[in-house]
């Protein structure tokens, strides 16, 4: 059974803000993530100019998940699995960063995640319960945090 959950959210925040946040490697990005990312997970393997590789996840369900970015498009930003300990190697999460007319943005998420194992199917579950309105809050909240970040 594979997840997919799409939602769509305007801001007006600049995409060049939301894709600097989403592809900060640095250690800002506990800062910027914090209320998301487990710092104990976090580990940055490299990063080149369209890619990257990073070992990322929660504490509250511990889950994790090695992810390799590519931000190649210049409007959309994918991480794909590489391995994890809910999700198979081959799931990945797309944002779609669009600027609009008026300097905001409005994205476009895409989750698509194949659970592994019971944790993967309970998380994910979770996760698809929630559906749409799930992610609609999650990317809000996001926002949220990028606009709130320090620097």
């Amino acid at each position: 059974m594979t997840i997919h959950i799409q939602a769509e959210v305007d801001t007006d925040l600049a995409p060049e803000t939301i894709r600097a946040a989403v592809l900060d490697f640095t250690d800002r990005r506990l800062e910027i993530w914090e209320k998301t990312l487990d710092p104990k997970t976090y580990e940055v393997h490299w990063v080149d100019e369209t890619s990257a590789e990073v070992t990322e996840g929660s504490a509250r369900p511990f889950v994790w998940s090695r992810e390799r970015y590519d931000w190649s498009d210049p409007t959309l930003v994918t991480w794909t699995t590489q391995a994890s300990n809910f999700c198979v190697p081959g799931s990945h999460i797309a944002m779609d960063v669009v600027p609009r007319g008026d300097g905001g943005t409005r994205l476009s998420v895409t989750w698509e995640r194949t659970p592994s194992n019971l944790k993967g199917r309970l998380y994910l579950g979770i996760a698809a319960l929630g559906g749409r309105r799930l992610l609609t809050w999650a990317t809000k909240q996001a926002l949220g945090n990028i606009r709130a970040a320090p620097g």
